[in-house]
Parts: structure tokens; sequence; C-alpha cells
């Protein structure tokens, strides 16, 4: 099985930093947010993975690539810990560029003629999670036991509204819609779908489809997710585990520390400074 990270976007909300790094580049500590993702399909199983990029995020390619300099470095140095730092992931990362930005299902489109005619995980790296059973591994089982798509979701988060909310069917497992945004105490469920998601092949079928049926602008990936839900081939996986939004700064900040939180060193500190802050 495939994993594509949509990773083309310009990440105007952290500007000025993404006038020159990717926002997938801005690290958790130490770590790129993309990194959150990449492991995560590693641990699920998923070994051949895409990225979608743009020109101006070259830099991607270069963090994914061998340091050998410093591998060897590292190596004459025994420094162990240094050198797994900086060896590439096990896995195969290969990247296509978006020439233009045209919307996430364009974006996926570019993936197609790489694929294969089997199912794929399809993550941004604007949600990473965190838990002891990767979220990419929780989709792949449930679509072992349906077949169908899948959506990841949380439940009843706070501000419902401010969210894609589910309408379910009434065997409350397939999806058969999907309300953005809905008005307060009108919500169809309380399942919020979230950045991860499996699509099996005919989603890809229907990508084109509705892509050659477009009249210009940007192009999303409804069309397609639509039509599946007509079909009742769309369940949803209520996400175990962490989920923590960098979409925005706020949300960036606010993982930083949840992440920083778990490492007892970097727990004391925060802890001080929250004492010395307010």
């Amino acid at each position: 099985m495939n994993g594509i990270i949509v990773a083309a976007g310009y990440g105007t909300r952290f500007l000025p930093v993404t006038k020159t790094i990717p926002k997938e580049m801005l690290p958790l500590i130490n770590k790129p947010s993309i990194s959150f993702i990449i492991e995560e399909f590693i641990q699920s199983g998923i070994k051949d993975i895409i990225v979608i990029s743009s020109r101006r995020k070259k830099v991607l390619e270069d963090f994914f690539d061998r340091e050998i300099e410093l591998e060897e470095i590292f190596r004459r140095e025994g420094a162990e810990e240094k050198l797994n730092a900086v060896t590439p992931y096990e896995a195969k990362i290969s990247f296509i560029r978006q020439t233009e930005m045209m919307g996430t299902g364009h974006a996926l489109l570019q993936a197609i003629p790489w694929i294969g005619d089997e199912p794929v995980v399809v993550a941004y790296p604007d949600d990473i999670h965190m838990g002891e059973n990767p979220l990419a591994g929780q989709l792949i089982q449930t679509y072992k036991e349906t077949g169908c798509s899948v959506l990841a979701t949380i439940h009843n988060p706070p501000h419902l509204e401010r969210y894609g909310v589910l309408d379910l069917a009434d065997d409350g497992k397939h999806v058969k819609g999907m309300i953005e945004k809905p008005p307060v105490g009108k919500a169809p469920s309380k399942e919020v779908s979230i950045g991860r998601y499996l699509y099996t092949p005919q989603f890809f079928q229907y990508l084109e489809e509705g892509w050659n049926k477009h009249s210009g602008g940007e192009y999303y990936h409804v069309y397609a997710l639509t039509k599946l839900m007509d079909e009742g081939k769309v369940v949803f996986k209520e996400t175990e585990g962490e989920r923590l939004d960098t979409g925005d700064p706020a949300g960036f900040l606010r993982a930083t520390l949840r992440y920083a939180a778990k490492d007892p060193e970097l727990r004391s500190i925060i802890q001080e400074e929250t004492k010395n802050l307010f």
C-alpha cells in the first residue's frame, strides 16, 4: 500500500518564515512536522511514500536524502546517536511537483501514474497523530474489515460547528455526506473529519472523472468522495490516540508544547517558564 503526503501549499499563515522554509519543515523541537507523518506511515507498514510538493520546497527532498559527509564524520567519531539521527528512513520516498496551485484534488491527480491499483493513505502535514496504534494503521485495518474508503474522525470536539461533520447512514458506520461548518445545534452527527484518509482505487477513477467535468479554478476531492458516498462505499474510523493540529501558529505552539512535555527534561522547563510568565 502507498502513502501520499500533500505538501504543495504556500503555508501563508506562517509568513514570513515560510517565504523560504516549507511549513512542513518547521520543527516540533528538533523534528520537522512532516517526519511525524513519515514515521506514522512506516509504523503502519507503508514503505512506498509519495510527497506532492512544489518548486519552492526542494529542501524537503534534501532532508530525506543522505547526508554522506555528516554520516562519515559521525561514523569516525563513533557518535552512534547522531548517526542514527541523520540516517534516512527505511522507506522509498518519491517527490512529485504540483506545478500549479489548483487545489488538493488537482494535487492528488498528479500521483495517479505512480500509485497503481491499490488503496492509498492520504495525509496532510497539518494533522499529526501520536499514540501507540498509528492512525494510518487504524485506517488500513478498517479497510480490511469493510473494503471501503475510510475517513479518520475525532468525536465531538469543542466548537463542533467549525468542522466538517459527517452525516451518517442508518447503520451508524457508513458516511452518506458531510456538512461543512453546520449551524450550532444542527450538526448531523458528532463525528468530525480530520486530515487523514484511505482511498480505494475507485476514488481516483472518480477524481479523474470530476476533473474532466471541472470548469476552472481550484479542484478538490469533493466530487469523487460524494460519488463513493452515494454508492455506500465510505466508512469512518474514530481516531485512537492524540491528534495535534499544526495548521496555524496557535495550533503549532500547542503541538510543540504537547510533544515537548513527553520529555521529562523539557517538561520541567515548560513548568518552570510557565510560572515565570504568569
